[in-house]
């Protein structure tokens, strides 16, 4: 799942006076604020089990979690009157709760069901990203109205914010970034991956110009992804991830570019074989004319010389395949273990 930071800082509080009002105030804003941190804590949870985990029940009650605390949190605060007369910040905070709660109630809920189609093709995956993405934004852009009113709050009653992240703010944080650097890298995966599957259907299917056309489109495909991981740089000096797609599409780029030419004269070869073996079983045997004979041994010793190369190649390509995809397998997982943190 795409994770971001949600909006909670615990703050600490300056006061220029003892003043009853400035102590009032902040009381207000504390009472607020415990609502935040209970979750800030959910939140982080659900993240957690988004980022690491692979039981989607688990992941799901974790989000249901997540509404309930949220709308408990709306209903303590939609109780509290407003400061001194002024609405404004609880107000705010409501808004930015309902909202909350509508993405992770709503938006969210159709992201869980896009995750079912998601691999069916990468403009699937990527619609799934994007709207984890735009999901996100709506939230960044409620946090930065929120920020402001608080902001403007405290200054109207003479109270010094000071931002002070705790720990679980600090991972959220993180956790937002780790999963934007991953994702770049997986769309640029996931294209090829793909691509290499059209292949393959091809291949499987006897469809010639289907392994032809697929064929080029792949190593375009992969050209331009190794282009693109060109330009990213390491993650906080973790490089592996970059590098683990790098090789899965160079071995895309080497079966598509050099292997598949010899796999697609076998298949041609194959397709020609199966056309002089009907026209030859067609005839009688009494009627079969030596060049028939002829034309037909020379038939099936290219198909077994053909049959034999391709076997070797597959073979080879198979092995690779696998070698690549479980490097990266293993390598994205250890990068989201090592740079996401754990809930505890």
């Amino acid at each position: 799942m795409k994770i971001r930071q949600i909006i909670i800082l615990l703050i600490i509080i300056t006061f220029s006076s003892t003043a009853k009002s400035q102590k009032d105030a902040f009381d207000y804003m504390d009472k607020i604020d415990i609502q935040f941190k209970n979750i800030m804590y959910d939140s982080w949870d659900y993240v957690s089990a988004a980022s690491h985990g692979k039981n989607v029940r688990k992941i799901e009650n974790r989000r249901k979690d997540l509404l309930k605390t949220i709308a408990d949190a709306q209903k303590i605060i939609k109780k509290m009157q407003g400061f001194e007369g002024d609405l404004s910040y609880r107000d705010t905070v409501l808004s930015y709760l309902q909202l909350s709660y509508d993405v992770f109630n709503k938006d969210y809920a159709k992201i869980v069901d896009m995750e079912e189609i998601a691999e069916e093709s990468y403009d699937n995956m990527e619609a799934y990203l994007l709207a984890q993405q735009i999901a996100e934004e709506k939230l960044d852009k409620a946090n930065d109205n929120l920020n402001m009113e608080q902001e403007k709050f405290a200054v109207s009653h003479g109270i010094t914010i000071t931002e002070n992240k705790d720990k679980v703010a600090k991972k959220l944080e993180t956790s937002s970034k780790v999963i934007k650097y991953y994702n770049v890298v997986y769309l640029i995966y996931y294209k090829s991956y793909k691509q290499e599957l059209y292949l393959i259907n091809a291949m499987n299917s006897n469809d010639v110009n289907g392994m032809e056309q697929n064929k080029n489109a792949l190593v375009t495909c992969t050209t331009a992804g190794l282009a693109a991981l060109d330009t990213i740089k390491s993650f906080k000096g973790d490089i592996s991830i970059v590098s683990s797609c790098k090789a899965v599409l160079n071995f895309y780029k080497t079966e598509a570019s050099t292997k598949m030419k010899d796999i697609i004269d076998y298949f041609i070869a194959k397709e020609n074989f199966d056309k002089i073996k009907a026209a030859f079983d067609a005839k009688a045997q009494a009627s079969r004319t030596k060049t028939d004979v002829d034309q037909y041994n020379k038939a099936v010793n290219e198909m077994n010389i053909g049959l034999k190369k391709f076997s070797a190649i597959n073979d080879d390509l198979n092995n690779k395949r696998s070698t690549a995809f479980t490097n990266w397998n293993n390598v994205s997982e250890k990068f989201i273990d090592v740079h996401v943190p754990k809930y505890k």
